[in-house]
């Protein structure tokens, strides 16, 4: 269907309206599916969970696990193919901002396809007020670096259970 279809003025009376079917009614509803056709077109080559493209959990990358428990909060960040010294963990002001760059092991010239992420990256992880920054440890082993902040004692929730009388 051309853009020419969908124009209803400038056509003239003995000529036969294109085809429709009950569902086409609508130019706008025709044009809003080639639209969509021609984006699905564009997109169908890329892979939607390709880390710039933000996909998934929102993630970015690197991934992170988050648990916490009483007395912990632990970080724990994927970095496959990459060392200690190419990572930086900074906790300031509540906030656990873990930085790094990944390197291509090979020029550009000599890589004729790759999905692989390479690049700086740079994660900020909210954490409040409640940990103990002088007693945060990290470990980095396998590609993977984990972050463990315990918490302080008064930070503990202090929930009280309520009765609910009838």
């Amino acid at each position: 269907m051309s853009v020419r279809d969908l124009i209803p003025w400038g056509r003239s009376n003995n000529r036969a309206p294109a085809p429709y079917r009950d569902e086409d009614r609508s130019p706008f509803l025709s044009l809003h599916r080639e639209m969509n056709r021609v984006f699905d077109d564009f997109f169908r080559d890329f892979d939607m969970r390709l880390p710039m493209m933000g996909a998934g959990g929102g993630n970015g990358w690197p991934q992170l696990d988050i648990a916490e428990t009483d007395k912990e909060l632990t970080v724990t960040a994927d970095l496959p193919g990459m060392e200690e010294k190419d990572v930086e963990l900074l906790l300031e002001d509540g906030m656990l901002t873990l930085k790094g760059e990944k390197r291509s092991e090979t020029e550009d010239k000599d890589r004729q396809f790759s999905e692989r992420y390479y690049g700086r990256f740079e994660r900020h992880i909210p954490l409040g007020g409640e940990v103990q920054a002088d007693k945060a440890e990290a470990r980095f082993k396998n590609g993977v670096l984990t972050v463990t902040l315990p918490k302080n004692p008064e930070a503990a929730p202090k929930a009280k259970r309520i009765a609910i009388n009838h």
